[in-house]
């Protein structure tokens, strides 16, 4: 397999695993009732555990792929003295600290307590504000570089609320068809819907910035990137377009214990992860591109 292709899809994998467990975090230690966060954190552990894991093993895949394109190939992955350039560079020295908080973010599980939930939040916090400092972002310096890695990892914490949370949206929504839970699960579904209108606008105004900054206005080409870009755009005003339906129309439905309009929530949160997945995709692969 070309080295390319691995580097594109450790990226994806890495995007995708820390997303899932940055939104299993944000209900686990912010949106759920405190009587009801550790029965949770039980209930997505399984999401949590492999996502984790898988954090650690994709970002040393990513790393060992961006050794092998800094050199001549897979047996150069095997020079130390490659992996020493590596790690020289600002990818390199920024691309340890996810080495090692995936395993931080392991060790964070095993505590019951509301310390383990915060430690698991604040390790996927960084990790994605250590995603935003080895993007296009780290192409500028000064204080444009400042403020585009500020507004980046605004950008991937909205966007890992909203398009990760969709993922233990599914288990929450099973919960609230058992009458022990009911209360709970639709209260932490209202609150991140509340919360997920902030996270979508914050995604928004920072892609904004984030193209204004890269490409300028009115962007002086209309190249690969930028089809690429205008293709994300869309995918992401479909993807608004079902979240309001299932906030406005559908969850209004749930108090009069309505199951069709639970059924529909689901697929339409299914769809909206296809989407999701579709747009990730385009990120890791717009992120070895040169803006323009």
């Amino acid at each position: 397999m070309p080295l390319e292709s691995v580097y594109l899809f450790s990226r994806w994998i890495h995007f995708t695993l820390l997303f899932i467990y940055s939104g299993c975090c944000f209900y686990t230690a912010l949106l759920a009732p405190r009587r009801w966060r550790l029965t949770l954190s039980h209930r997505l552990s399984s999401f949590t555990l492999y996502s984790a894991g898988g954090c650690l093993l994709s970002a040393w895949l990513l790393l060992a792929a961006q050794v092998g394109l800094m050199g001549d190939g897979w047996h150069d992955i095997m020079m130390p003295g490659v992996w020493q350039s590596v790690f020289s560079t600002a990818f390199g020295r920024m691309w340890q600290i996810q080495l090692w908080l995936p395993i931080i973010s392991l060790s964070a599980l095993f505590f019951t307590q509301q310390f383990g939930r915060n430690l698991a939040l604040l390790s996927a916090l960084i990790q994605l504000c250590g995603l935003a400092m080895v993007g296009h972002a780290a192409m500028y310096d000064g204080m444009l570089g400042i403020l585009q890695c500020i507004n980046q990892s605004i950008h991937l914490i909205s966007a890992a609320f909203w398009i990760g949370g969709l993922v233990p949206l599914t288990v929450i929504m099973r919960a609230a068809y058992r009458e022990s839970s009911r209360c709970d699960a639709i209260c932490t579904m209202m609150r991140f819907s509340s919360y997920g209108h902030f996270a979508v606008a914050l995604v928004l105004v920072t892609g904004i910035i984030d193209s204004w900054i890269l490409l300028g206005f009115p962007p002086r080409s209309f190249q690969l990137y930028n089809q690429l870009l205008s293709v994300k755009v869309l995918l992401v005003m479909l993807m608004i377009a079902i979240a309001f339906y299932n906030r406005y129309w559908l969850v209004p439905r749930f108090q009069r214990a309505d199951y069709q309009a639970q059924q529909r929530f689901i697929a339409a949160t299914c769809l909206e992860l296809v989407l999701a997945t579709c747009v990730l995709t385009l990120v890791s692969f717009l992120a070895t591109l040169s803006p323009g």
